[in-house]
C-alpha cells in the first residue's frame, strides 16, 4: 500500500526517504504548484546520514490529485493539521489510516473529530532531524517512535514495514501517556529557552525555575489521570537538558527564524487543562504570559 506523506518538513522527509530506501511505494503531497515545481527542479528528497547524502526521486503531487489515499503520514505543524487534512479529505478511502506526527496535544483530537470514518493513529517521536536546505534532511539523532490508537489497542498489520525501513518504533497501548510526557518535557524546556535566549544547556543556570515548573506540571499530569507521565518528571527534564545541551529547542528555532510557534498545543493546552480542573499553576501561567508578550513584541502569532 502506498505511503502518502503530507508535510515535507524534517520528520516527514526523514520518514519518506527511509521508506523509499526500503523499496516501499511513497508519494509526497506538496501544498501548491510552486512547491511541486521546486521539488521537481531539486530532483527528489536528499537524506544525509552520517555525512553521506543519498537522493530519492519520490513521486510528488498536489492535494487535488485524484488517486485515493489509504495510508497517510501527516507530518505538518500542529496548527496546520486541521486545514492540511481538509485539503485531502475527499481523497481518503473509507477506513483509511492516518499517522499523526504532531507536537503537543489537541491537534490530534481536532483531526480525529474531522474524520470519524478513518482510523487516526497518534505518534510520539524522539528522532532528531533538520533541513540544511529545501528538500534535504539531515538525520541528526537516533530516537524512537511510539504509535498508538486511544480508541483501539490493536496494532495495524503494517508495522513490519517500519521495521524494514529501519524506523525504530513500538506499538503503545497507552499512547496518551507518551504524548502527555512529551508535552510536559516541552513545556518545562522550550519556553524557557526562548525567554532566556539560550541553548537547552543554558537552562542549567536556572535550576529553580525549571524545578518549580516540573512540580506544577507533575501536579497537572496527576490530576489529568496521567500518573505514569508524571513519574520522575524533574529528573528526566534534567537529563534531557544535559543530553541536548548544545541544541536549540524547536520553539527557540521557530522564534529566531520569525516563524509561528506551537504554543497553543504546548503551554496553551497545559494551561487550559489546568483551568478546566480548577487547578492554579501560577508559575506555568506566568511563563505562558511572558512568552505571549515576547511573541507579540516580535510580531509573531500568539496562537
Amino acid at each position: 500500500m502506498t505511503w502518502h506523506i503530507l508535510g515535507a518538513g524534517s520528520l516527514g522527509s526523514l520518514w519518506a526517504t527511509r521508506l523509499a530506501r526500503a523499496g516501499m511505494p511513497v508519494r509526497l503531497i506538496l501544498r501548491n504548484p510552486q512547491r511541486l515545481e521546486a521539488y521537481r527542479q531539486a530532483g527528489g528528497l536528499t537524506l544525509i546520514e552520517a555525512g553521506q547524502p543519498a537522493q530519492y526521486a519520490i513521486p510528488a503531487e498536489l492535494p487535488q490529485a485524484q488517486t485515493p489515499i489509504h495510508r497517510l503520514l501527516l507530518a505538518c505543524k500542529a496548527y496546520d493539521a486541521r486545514s492540511a487534512v481538509a485539503s485531502i479529505a475527499q481523497r481518503l478511502a473509507p477506513g483509511a489510516e492516518l499517522l499523526l506526527l504532531q507536537n503537543g496535544l489537541g491537534s490530534q483530537d481536532e483531526v480525529a473529530q474531522q474524520l470519524p470514518e478513518q482510523r487516526c493513529l497518534f505518534v510520539s517521536s524522539t528522532e532528531g532531524a533538520f533541513r540544511p536546505a529545501d528538500f534535504q534532511v539531515v538525520f541528526a539523532g537516533n530516537g524512537h517512535n511510539w504509535l498508538g490508537d486511544p480508541g483501539d489497542p490493536r496494532p495495524p498489520a503494517w508495522l513490519d514495514e517500519l521495521q524494514r525501513a529501519g524506523i525504530a518504533h513500538q506499538w503503545s497501548t497507552d499512547i496518551l501517556a507518551r504524548l502527555w510526557r512529551k508535552l510536559a518535557l516541552n513545556c518545562a524546556i522550550n519556553p524557557l529557552t526562548v525567554l532566556h535566549d539560550c541553548r537547552n544547556g543554558g537552562l542549567s543556570e536556572h535550576p529553580a525555575e525549571v524545578a518549580i515548573l516540573c512540580t506544577e506540571l507533575t501536579e497537572l499530569l496527576q490530576l489529568c489521570g496521567q500518573p505514569a507521565a508524571a513519574d520522575n518528571l524533574h529528573e528526566e527534564v534534567q537529563r534531557v537538558i544535559h543530553a541536548t545541551a548544545a541544541n536549540y529547542s524547536s520553539m527557540h528555532q521557530d522564534v529566531a527564524l520569525g516563524r509561528r510557534t506551537e504554543i497553543s498545543y504546548l503551554l496553551g493546552y497545559a494551561c487550559a487543562a489546568a483551568q478546566r480542573h480548577g487547578l492554579q499553576l501560577p508559575h506555568l501561567q506566568h511563563v505562558q504570559q511572558r512568552l505571549l508578550e515576547h511573541l507579540q513584541a516580535r510580531g509573531l502569532p500568539v496562537n
